[in-house]
């Protein structure tokens, strides 16, 4: 971009209104990355926009003057996808953070894409509701971003990914254009769902500027047991044998390394006294005494099977968010050690054979490398974090776990699997893309990226090329 910095404020403040258009250096720094690390933010200004005719002016702006666009929500992604590093325009929706409408009748729940998570679901509680989706960034992620990553997390197994709760929506395209997408209907047969292109887009279309949202009840007295095992290929076994007889809501595992860091990290509590290699979190709604018997039965046969040493069970509420804190928890905990991450999936029936070539790769690796896994493995999702010892350069660190990604990714391929589970992505899985996606498939993506963007201004060098 050829701009100085004086001339693009001239024309943004055009559109907004001046103390809504940062350049600050600080303001640069902040807005210009995401949670992910390697790429160095380079934004040219950052730019906070309050509603929708504000957005599609800065967007007709861009297309006018050809300067690139980066959506802003609350930047936790882990795949580079909010990163500004070209020097383009940051457009933070932050002051777009308004809960607009509620319709009692329908349980829909229309809002600005700048609503913060967990905001939504204290929302729905208050309405005695529940909002599905949930993961370790609620507090901090914004709903605009949930959608344009199709965000997961730890309910999926139940109540499946964001795309499953979005009832309707508005953005506008990379043409500059308005776009009143299904409005709220459950039913609606009048072709191309245009939805469902935009979520998990990462913004590279058109940007969304607001959400319909549907609510619903809440689960009922959600039971919580903690299992430890031996063996990494016992995960699986023990997801078999709670899913012959019970509604699972939840079925997470974690490796005995990230118990550690959590315990050492929040100061917990071991609940066992001993570290296992590996732990199952299970979930269940206990609604009536059956279930919790059901429950029991299913853990002894586990016991019994071998499939799982020791466990705990949660007696009230209170104890069922303790024995949570393991699981949710790790993320945070190890923070500090720089993880390069990955977060993978596969079908459920492949995850065994998965699990025991990850676990050859990550011993080839273990004597340089830490290695913490957890995942929604419920679901198929596992999420792999490598953490950088103290000693090692950033640099050189990044690039053996290249070498380790690549691995993994070969081996998700041969299993067709998906190099992004729900991270997206971004800058940092791009390259990686064609081992999930082949060439017709790229070239269908790129195609629909010029229909709705042409110029090529909407978070540009995400995603696909074009």
């Amino acid at each position: 971009m050829s701009w100085t910095a004086k001339k693009l404020v001239d024309q943004l403040i055009t559109v907004v209104e001046p103390s809504r258009v940062k350049i600050d250096a600080s303001d640069l720094e902040y807005y210009g990355k995401d949670w992910s690390s390697g790429a160095t933010p380079n934004p040219s200004a950052i730019v906070f926009p309050k509603s929708i005719n504000e957005v599609q002016g800065l967007v007709g702006l861009a297309n006018k003057l050809n300067f690139p666009l980066v959506p802003s929500g609350g930047r936790t992604g882990l795949s580079g996808g909010a990163v500004a590093s070209e020097r383009e325009v940051v457009v933070s929706f932050d002051r777009m953070n308004k809960i607009l409408k509620f319709d009692k009748v329908d349980n829909l729940v229309t809002c600005q894409p700048g609503v913060i998570t967990g905001d939504l679901k204290k929302f729905a509680e208050s309405e005695g509701l529940f909002y599905p989706v949930d993961f370790a960034s609620a507090g901090a992620s914004q709903l605009g971003g949930n959608v344009a990553t199709n965000a997961g997390g730890i309910n999926v197994l139940r109540y499946g990914m964001t795309r499953d709760w979005v009832e309707g929506m508005k953005v506008i395209t990379g043409r500059g254009e308005l776009l009143d997408l299904n409005r709220g209907l459950k039913k609606n047969a009048t072709g191309f769902d245009f939805r469902h292109l935009f979520i998990g887009s990462e913004g590279t279309l058109g940007f969304i500027v607001e959400l319909t949202l549907e609510l619903i009840s809440p689960p009922e007295e959600p039971t919580v047991m903690l299992l430890g095992l031996q063996k990494i290929e016992n995960t699986v076994k023990t997801l078999a044998v709670f899913k012959e007889k019970l509604s699972l809501t939840a079925f997470e595992f974690f490796s005995g390394t990230a118990m550690q860091k959590v315990i050492k990290s929040n100061e917990l509590s071991d609940p066992f006294g001993r570290i296992y290699p590996f732990y199952a979190l299970v979930e269940f709604e206990n609604n009536n005494k059956d279930q919790l018997d059901v429950a029991s039965v299913l853990f002894e046969k586990c016991i019994k099977s071998g499939y799982a040493v020791e466990g705990v069970v949660s007696q009230n509420q209170s104890q069922a968010k303790s024995l949570w804190k393991f699981r949710e928890g790790i993320t945070e905990s190890i923070a500090d050690y720089n993880p390069f991450k990955s977060d993978v999936s596969c079908r459920i029936s492949k995850i065994p054979t998965f699990l025991q070539e990850l676990e050859k790769i990550s011993s080839v690796f273990s004597r340089q490398f830490e290695v913490v896994l957890f995942g929604h493995l419920g679901d198929g999702n596992i999420h792999i974090n490598l953490l950088q010892p103290f000693q090692m350069d950033s640099q050189e660190f990044r690039e053996e776990c290249k070498k380790i990604s690549k691995l993994i990714f070969e081996s998700v391929q041969s299993l067709g699997g998906s190099i992004s589970a729900e991270h997206g992505i971004g800058l940092i899985k791009k390259p990686y893309l064609s081992y999930s996606r082949d060439e017709a498939e790229l070239n269908y993506m790129r195609g629909v990226k010029r229909l709705f963007d042409p110029e090529n201004i909407m978070n540009p060098g995400k995603l696909v090329d074009i």
